[in-house]
């Protein structure tokens, strides 16, 4: 406390009761969180009780992790400790699941046993950010899609929706999956194979067609499919035209045909595979053991 008879305190005085240094202190007060109620005649800061106080709140607040820009609304009345509490949880949650991506991406090195150039290129594709992820997905979906006026939107809707986000704790296969993936849907040669699987929908569709036509279809080939597979049908059997008939009615087999076989591809079969692993739904949710049995039943009838 300075003699003088004010009872006002210097920054040496406020570090000597608070525990605080003399730095911490006049960095705190620079930033607008402690301003002095006074300054003395050689132009120190001065301070009062109340800035104690103050002072010692603005330590709880930063113990806390809010930042000075949140600690001066606070003492400012402008927000409260519960709304700025609220607000960091959120942050806190996503820095854990970041840290829980981490942890993944370094087990799935360890286990690679991934030299350096490797672990770089792990480590850039699976720390993007939900919003570069999501970047990446549509940018694929609007090139696949574009122009397709009558493609089925639930498709492309669900194109859109999908393997953006890695679960909160992803596995190292998951990890490995969405690498792989992000890696797909960046390569031309397999955005030009899904544009033409996108044409096929478009074409097969007009503008009055019921949205999610083509989901019901790919959801009843791999049923009969599965079927077909248990019950022993052979693809080229007399019982294979009875499930061919109930899967395409009055449908061209020959156009189905086409439409399948660029939807049968390794690639796409692939692409498949890694969306399902990545949703935790495993490689045998892609079907592409039913897919193949109605294209090869199909192929056998058509003459190969």
């Amino acid at each position: 406390m300075i003699d003088d008879g004010t009872g006002l305190l210097t920054i040496g005085e406020l570090a000597r009761i608070t525990g605080l240094t003399v730095r911490t202190i006049r960095y705190w007060s620079d930033e607008g969180a402690l301003p002095p109620v006074a300054r003395s005649s050689g132009g120190y800061r001065l301070y009062d009780a109340a800035s104690v106080a103050r002072l010692e709140l603005i330590r709880t607040l930063r113990e806390l992790g809010l930042g000075l820009a949140d600690v001066r609304r606070v003492l400012a009345g402008e927000t409260t400790v519960a709304r700025v509490a609220a607000a960091h949880v959120v942050a806190l949650d996503a820095q854990i699941r970041s840290l829980k991506v981490t942890r993944a991406v370094l087990s799935t090195v360890a286990r690679r046993g991934s030299g350096a150039e490797e672990m770089t290129l792990v480590n850039r594709l699976a720390r993007l950010s939900a919003a570069e992820r999501r970047r990446i997905v549509e940018e694929f979906v609007d090139e696949v899609f574009h122009g397709l006026d009558t493609a089925d939107p639930v498709i492309r809707e669900r194109m859109r929706n999908t393997a953006a986000e890695l679960p909160e704790e992803p596995t190292p296969e998951q990890v490995d999956a969405w690498l792989e993936l992000a890696e797909m849907l960046q390569d031309p040669d397999f955005r030009a194979q899904m544009r033409k699987v996108a044409e096929f929908n478009a074409a097969d569709r007009g503008h009055d067609t019921p949205a999610g036509t083509s989901l019901w279809f790919s959801r009843r080939l791999v049923q009969l499919g599965a079927e077909a597979r248990e019950r022993g049908i052979a693809p080229g059997s007399p019982e294979a035209d009875q499930v061919l008939r109930e899967l395409l009615g009055d449908a061209d087999p020959a156009t189905v045909l086409d439409r399948l076989r660029s939807h049968a591809t390794d690639r796409v079969a692939r692409y498949r595979e890694l969306l399902a692993i990545v949703k935790g739904a495993g490689p045998e949710a892609a079907y592409r053991e039913e897919f193949a049995w109605v294209v090869a039943a199909l192929e056998t009838r058509a003459g190969g």
